[in-house]
């Protein structure tokens, strides 16, 4: 029998959709054989005739039911495949390294990053133990972290691990989150343990950035040494230790004597080779345990734990001062330096790290001013001596503001006639509870706090006014010499602040002379000499002060534009009383004659002392045999009379 409808028949009478998705047969063969090769071919289902409509559409909504559920399904599987391989990239293409491990720490998975961090290939990891990873020292926190059962909020955990690269050359640093995983179990049974999931992220860079500037912020980067914070840190614990064991510390403070001559003449270069020389030389002289620390700038601090005695602090100083008997070879360079070491010991120069740094800065500064080269220990002498000097900065500070200093002068007359030839500038201090204070006693704590600038300052601008006030009333030709310090010497604008003081009240430079020390000049021969030169050129005197104290070198008598020497009045003051001494003038006279030039002795007191300079051909004599420093009045007056034709002496016996 012919069938009714046929497939495609069928097909044509639904709508759209059962015209794409719809496979029902209708069919007048009603053998099974038939419906068995239909639904091989594909058919969903089969319909016999007669076939009631309603269940013909059932049907058909019921096949197209299952088509879309198909495609659906399709869609899905889709979706996951792509979410499946997005994800697989994701965890393969990580930054860190993703892994995971069953309950016997035997990896089941490991993403390709293994490999980029450390060289291995992840089938080669695979069904390994963890351990096969992890550096000797991480062994402990790794079994700490994979090997214990973790539950509820201890599953979770992060650790720094140390692991292997695969040729074992080098070790680096993961920062490693891991997580237990385990699986609930039916009948309120405890969870099942199935290992271990994780990520580790390297962090060796991070580690190493890290070092290095906890590294800067301890040392001195030019030496390797401990810096102030480090050490200070090393003190505290030191006196800690004593303190408890009731023991001895002590602490050295060290200060390299010419280092800055060195510096400014060699280059700074050459200055921290020079340091770094040091440093490792003094290292040569510590005990085990001794901690060597720069301080700062040219400065070294020594802690010495565990000291029995006074003595045994000696020892150490006395060997570190001795390896300084040898000179450091830097290039062609053998350079020589001394240092000056202060001691102070704990309990007895203090019981906290700020009065041993202070007592030993203090005692440091006692073997500078005594001539360098040495050491001392800390004495309760040093703190009121330290106590007094700061007492007489503050006050200076003060002085300069209230008008207590004032400058005097004092005579330079020639020896033969015995006429005035010009003045020294002498600064003076009125103490309004001390009286008068002379400079000796001010001038160094002056240079060593800086303020030797205001004063320095403070008297060129009044011996400038002065002069211009001599000038204004009619007397001229006065020459005036005025002391300057080796800080202002330095100082960049040196020679333009005198240059301007002069213009401000129109002076010649032949009214000023410039009054340096030697050592001013072996300080900085290469800058001091052109700004000499500089000074020369605008008719400025030159004038050593304080001559045959120092250097006393030829050389630089001849390479610098000098045109004075003032014999130091400790050496006048032997004449006829010590025969080294008399010698000296005698050299000193006869040095300057052959290098043509112009000869004061300081100090002159007594006529002996006065024929015999005038014997020698000492030109010009300074001292209280001609008079005393007086102030600008008084000199003005002196110079009114003087200039009548009469010697110092002739008023003064009047």
């Amino acid at each position: 029998m012919r069938p009714l409808w046929t497939f495609s028949s069928i097909e044509n009478r639904v709508s759209e959709k059962h015209l794409i998705y719809g496979q029902e047969l209708v069919s007048g063969d009603a053998s099974f054989e038939s419906a068995k090769a239909a639904l091989q071919k594909g058919a969903y289902d089969f319909l016999r005739k007669p076939y009631v409509p309603a269940e013909l559409i059932n049907t058909m909504k019921n096949a197209a039911h299952k088509k879309d559920l198909e495609a659906a399904h399709l869609v899905i599987n889709q979706k996951l495949e792509e979410s499946e391989h997005l994800h697989r990239f994701i965890v393969d293409h990580s930054p860190d390294i993703v892994f995971m491990h069953d309950k016997e720490g035997r990896f089941t998975f490991l993403n390709d990053t293994v490999y980029q961090a450390l060289g291995y290939d992840r089938g080669e990891l695979i069904g390994q133990h963890y351990s096969v990873l992890i550096s000797g020292q991480s062994s402990d926190q790794a079994k700490y972290v994979f090997e214990e059962r973790r539950t509820g909020d201890r599953k979770s955990n992060n650790v720094e691990l140390m692991l292997r690269s695969q040729d074992d050359s080098e070790c680096r640093f993961f920062d490693t989150s891991s997580i237990s995983v385990s699986l609930n179990q039916v009948d309120s049974r405890p969870e099942v343990f199935h290992g271990t999931y994780g990520v580790a992220r390297d962090v060796t860079e991070k580690k190493q950035a890290q070092e290095l500037i906890s590294y800067q912020a301890y040392h001195d980067l030019l030496t390797r040494l401990p810096n102030r914070t480090l050490m200070e840190d090393r003190l505290n614990m030191a006196i800690s230790q004593a303190a408890r064991n009731k023991q001895n510390v002590a602490i050295m403070f060290l200060d390299l004597d010419r280092f800055k001559w060195i510096n400014d003449t060699l280059g700074h270069s050459m200055g921290d080779r020079l340091l770094q020389a040091v440093s490792q030389r003094l290292e040569h002289s510590l005990r085990k345990g001794d901690t060597l620390a720069r301080f700062g700038g040219d400065e070294f601090a020594l802690i010495l734990p565990l000291v029995q005695r006074r003595e045994d602090a000696a020892v150490i100083a006395e060997k570190i001062l001795d390896e300084f008997k040898l000179p450091f070879m830097i290039d062609d360079h053998a350079l020589y330096i001394s240092a000056s070491i202060g001691v102070a010991m704990y309990p007895e120069a203090g019981s906290t790290m700020d009065e041993l740094e202070r007592s030993a800065n203090m005692a440091m500064h006692c073997v500078k001013d005594r001539g360098k080269n040495g050491f001392e220990f800390f004495n309760e002498t040093m703190n009121e001596t330290s106590t007094a000097r700061m007492v007489i900065e503050r006050e200076l500070r003060r002085a300069l503001l209230s008008g207590e200093l004032q400058v005097c002068y004092q005579p330079q007359v020639n020896a033969v006639s015995e006429m005035i030839v010009g003045f020294e500038a002498l600064i003076r201090w009125e103490h309004p509870e001390k009286g008068l204070i002379y400079p000796n006693d001010f001038i160094p704590i002056a240079e060593e706090t800086g303020l030797i600038l205001d004063v320095g300052n403070f008297v060129l601008e009044t011996v400038c006014q002065d002069i211009f006030n001599w000038r204004e009333a009619g007397i001229e030709n006065v020459r005036v010499s005025v002391n300057f310090s080796a800080l202002q010497v330095e100082q960049s604008d040196f020679i333009e602040h005198i240059v301007d003081s002069l213009k401000r009240y129109e002076l010649p430079g032949g009214c000023l002379e410039v009054e340096i020390t030697e050592n001013v000049i072996m300080n900085d021969m290469t800058q001091v000499v052109q700004k000499l030169r500089h000074l020369t050129s605008l008719e400025i005197k030159i004038a050593i002060d304080d001559f045959g104290t120092g250097y006393s070198s030829l050389s630089y008598l001849q390479q610098f534009p000098i045109n004075t020497l003032k014999i130091d009045k400790s050496f006048v003051s032997s004449i006829h009383v010590d025969a080294g001494g008399t010698s000296i003038v005698n050299a000193i006279v006869a040095m300057a004659q052959g290098l043509n030039l112009n000869l004061i002795a300081e100090g002159v007191e007594t006529d002996p002392q006065l024929e015999y300079l005038r014997g020698l051909g000492c030109a010009e004599i300074q001292g209280w045999l001609f008079g005393k420093a007086e102030s600008a009045d008084k000199t003005r007056l002196l110079l009114e009379h003087v200039g009548s034709g009469r010697t110092i002496r002739t008023m003064k016996k009047s």
